[in-house]
C-alpha cells in the first residue's frame, strides 16, 4: 500500500515507520525539518512541510491509500497558556488540513488519526471502552476537538479510525525512558499514592494493530490502543524495579508534581482505565499483554 505518515519521525512514528517498510509498504513522510531526512531509512520518501499550515505537501495526499496521522506536542510539558494552546492546535489544525486534502471519491482514503486515552477524563476504577462517553477536563476536550476533525474525512468517502493511544512504553523514548535513568540507581517510586490506573502498550504491539487495523476492511471508528492488563502507577513502579533489580522505596509526593508541573501534573495522579474493547472483540494477538514481560524484553534490548 501507499502510506502518507505526518509525525513519522516521533518516538512512534520512527518505530511505525521501520516496521511498514519491512511489511513492504510504499512510504512518504511528511517531514517539518528536512534535516532530518538523513536519519530515514533508505527507501523512504518525503516531502517537507509543516502540517499546522496549508502547503504544497498536501498534494501527496491524495495519491494515499491510507494516511495515519501522529502530530502534536508532547503533553509532557509545563502548561502554560500558550503551550496548552499549541497542545491544541498541533493536533486539531494538522488533522483538518490533513483532511481538506483528501479528495472525495467511492473508494476513499483510509485515514488512521491518532488521539489518546485522555479522551476518557479522568475516571477512577471505571473501565472505559471504545463507547464511553469523554471527559470534561482539557485534555478530553482537545481529543473531542481532534476526533471531530478527523471524521469529517467521512464525509470525503473516506474510512476513518481514532487510535486512542495508551502510554507506550518503548526502549529509544517515550515514558520508560524518562523514567530508567532514575529507577536504575534506585531512587524510583510511586508517583502520589500510586492508586492510578496505567493505560500501556508496548511499542511492538502498537505498531502490529496499527498493521492489524490498516488491513482489516470492517474496523472504523475509535480504537483503544492498550494492553488488555492496565496496571496501577504502584505495580507498575514494583515491576519495573524487579526488572532492574533495584529498590523502589522513594515515592514523588503529589505537591512535588504539582510544583514542577503545574496543571499538567493531573494527567500523572489520576486515573484512566482504558480498555482495549475492539482489539479484543476482533482477536488481536498481543505479544506483550503482561507488564513484566513487556518490561522485560524492552529493558534487556536496552
Amino acid at each position: 500500500m501507499k502510506i502518507f505518515i505526518a509525525g513519522g519521525t516521533g518516538f512512534v512514528g520512527k518505530h511505525l515507520t521501520r516496521t511498514l517498510q519491512a511489511a513492504g509498504h510504499d512510504l512518504t513522510l511528511l517531514l517539518h525539518d528536512s534535516s532530518k531526512k538523513r536519519r530515514l531509512p533508505d527507501g523512504i520518501t518525503f516531502v517537507s512541510g509543516d502540517a499546522m499550515r496549508e502547503g504544497s505537501w498536501q498534494q501527496q495526499i491524495s495519491k494515499a491509500d491510507v494516511v495515519i496521522n501522529l502530530t502534536g506536542a508532547n503533553i509532557f510539558a509545563k502548561w502554560t497558556p500558550e503551550y496548552k494552546k499549541l497542545l491544541h492546535d498541533s493536533r486539531v489544525l494538522s488533522t483538518r488540513h490533513i483532511v481538506d486534502a483528501m479528495e472525495a471519491g467511492e473508494n476513499g482514503i483510509t485515514l488512521i488519526n491518532a488521539s489518546a486515552a485522555g479522551y476518557y477524563g479522568f475516571c477512577g476504577d471505571e473501565e472505559k471502552y471504545e463507547d464511553a462517553p469523554p471527559g470534561n477536563d482539557f485534555l478530553a476536550q482537545i481529543c473531542v476537538d481532534w476526533e471531530k476533525e478527523a471524521k469529517q474525512a467521512e464525509t470525503k468517502g473516506g474510512k476513518v479510525i481514532i487510535t486512542r493511544f495508551g502510554v507506550v512504553l518503548g526502549k529509544d523514548g517515550g515514558a520508560l525512558a524518562q523514567m530508567l535513568p532514575a529507577f536504575k540507581i534506585g531512587v524510583g517510586g510511586r508517583l502520589g499514592e500510586g492508586r492510578q490506573w496505567f493505560p500501556w502498550i508496548h511499542i511492538d504491539d502498537l505498531a502490529a494493530a496499527i498493521i492489524f487495523l490498516m488491513d482489516n476492511k470492517d474496523i472504523s471508528g475509535p480504537v483503544n490502543l492498550c494492553s488488555p492488563n492496565p496496571v496501577r502507577n504502584s505495580e507498575l513502579t514494583e515491576t519495573l524495579g524487579q526488572v532492574l533489580h533495584r529498590p523502589t522505596l522513594f515515592p514523588v509526593p503529589k505537591f512535588v508534581l504539582k510544583l514542577k508541573f503545574g496543571e499538567m501534573a493531573s494527567v500523572l495522579l489520576e486515573s484512566t482505565r482504558m480498555m482495549p474493547g475492539v482489539l479484543t472483540n476482533n482477536k488481536f494477538p498481543f505479544q506483550f499483554p503482561n507488564l513484566e514481560n513487556a518490561l522485560k524484553d524492552l529493558i534487556a534490548n536496552k
